[in-house]
């Protein structure tokens, strides 16, 4: 299918999309440093600008809209978040873009937090103005654990089905689990995904190789957890000063944070997929970013679409 991605960031919702076979037409973000990684991994077709100053008639047709809209206003992790946070109004942009598209299909993904943010008054008014627009819209919340990535990341994923197009969503099964049950193998952990990585500080040829030396604390919260490398990962987070390392998890060595292509790699994304820009814009790209493995699994849902 035709797939318009909104609020592409590095492109990992988008490599899911076109993991599962889909031809993703055009992009958009404002992160400079973001667009360019996703014009080196995935392609030119991107806009950098503002969302707010895109006309609908930039938007090329298409069956599929998706986006990580932005989610720092609902995340738990902002301690200061707010029902009247201007941030969480930027869904509305992708709800002008999808009123005025029509795809058959929508997805939207964000933080678990806006399940709780003022008591789930604002995933049920997101759900509603999703629904206005002529969809049948559901939302489900998937661990990135359960599909292979070695991270305990849980984010929600909205779908949405334009109502006179004859198909059911079905979200993914999951892939793997915390025990193994039957053929299905265990979560991947931290341990056994970085095994036979090189320490960066020794000769290697690996690119965004490089990590923060920011002082390793263990206190319990966000960047200063003790890291099990017999489990997932810790989810990985976008905060951070812009020396870029106040939160970026510790190495399951312990001894050390995890370099930006360790993190990468946590977050499933190919060895050969290159960040751009200072080491701090790299890890809060990868921290923003959908698992590509996770994308994939829920893009996939999509190809039992047969059309009409």
């Amino acid at each position: 299918m035709r797939v318009v991605s909104l609020f592409s960031g590095a492109g990992g919702l988008d490599l899911g999309f076109k993991m599962a076979g889909h031809d993703v037409v055009w992009a958009n973000d404002l992160y400079a440093d973001a667009v360019d990684t996703y014009k080196a991994n995935i392609g030119e077709h991107i806009v950098y600008k503002d969302i707010l100053l895109i006309e609908d008639s930039e938007v090329p047709e298409c069956d599929i809209i998706i986006g990580g809209f932005p989610c720092q206003g609902f995340s738990v992790a902002n301690t200061k978040r707010s029902v009247n946070d201007e941030r969480n109004q930027l869904y509305k942009q992708l709800i002008r873009i999808i009123g005025a598209k029509k795809p058959k299909f929508f997805l939207a993904e964000n933080v678990k937090g806006i399940y709780s943010l003022a008591k789930g008054q604002i995933l049920r008014m997101i759900l509603e103005d999703f629904s206005s627009l002529g969809y049948a819209v559901q939302a489900k919340v998937l661990n990135a654990a359960d599909y292979g990535v070695p991270q305990l990341r849980q984010r929600v994923f909205i779908v949405g089905v334009r109502n006179d197009i004859k198909f059911k969503y079905e979200y993914p099964k999951e892939t793997n689990s915390i025990n193994g049950v039957g053929e299905m193998p265990k979560w991947v952990t931290v341990g056994d995904a970085l095994a036979g990585i090189p320490d960066p500080d020794e000769p290697h040829s690996l690119s965004n190789h490089e990590y923060s030396k920011y002082k390793l604390r263990f206190n319990g919260y966000i960047g200063h957890r003790v890291v099990d490398p017999h489990k997932p990962a810790p989810t990985v987070t976008a905060r951070g000063d812009d020396r870029g390392g106040v939160v970026v998890l510790h190495h399951p060595n312990n001894n050390r944070r995890m370099s930006c292509r360790e993190l990468a790699i946590v977050q499933s994304f190919p060895m050969d997929y290159k960040f751009m820009g200072t080491c701090s814009s790299v890890y809060r790209q990868i921290g923003n970013a959908v698992p590509p493995l996770l994308a994939y699994a829920v893009a996939k849902q999509f190809n039992n679409y047969m059309g009409e």
